[in-house]
């Protein structure tokens, strides 16, 4: 039997009009991140926001009263014969931008690492606790890898 490819549905939305990174870039990240961890086909959206926005889904979603650089909102859904709804990334573009900065790092790199981030609390990691922050880590690390960035764990001092 042959091999059929997965579909992943990718679907991008800059929301700020700002996002210096493209739609290819993005659906690259995600369908690699995707593809590292499940056979599904899969659908998800991602949006990126500005500070305003994200600090209203934080509060609401979170309970915490500032913008954060990336949440995700699973879903998990199995459409009957069909893909899986994955669920929502929303990305601050202003926090990811001032991050990057901080960090020494390419807005590019870090824009990256927040969308591998994201799809994989989609498919349940998470980083409560120490060995499952570690974890999830690892597979960041080695996802960023294989799309040819750097351990964003690293200290660039």
């Amino acid at each position: 039997m042959p091999m059929t490819k997965r579909q992943m549905i990718i679907d991008f939305d800059d929301l700020t009009a700002t996002c210096p990174i493209t739609t290819d870039q993005v659906t690259q990240w995600a369908k690699t991140t995707l593809l590292s961890e499940t056979d599904k086909e899969c659908i998800l959206a991602i949006r990126v926001f500005d500070l305003t926005e994200s600090l209203k889904l934080n509060e609401t979603f979170v309970g915490k009263k500032y913008p954060t650089n990336v949440l995700s909102f699973r879903a998990d859904v199995q459409i009957p014969e069909g893909p899986t709804m994955l669920g929502d990334i929303a990305i601050c573009l202003p926090v990811v931008k001032k991050e990057a900065h901080e960090q020494s790092k390419p807005i590019e790199q870090h824009f990256a690492h927040m969308i591998v981030h994201g799809c994989l609390h989609l498919l349940g990691y998470d980083h409560v606790n120490d060995d499952d922050a570690n974890e999830m880590e690892a597979k960041e690390i080695g996802i960023l890898s294989d799309l040819g960035y750097p351990n964003p764990y690293l200290s660039e001092e």
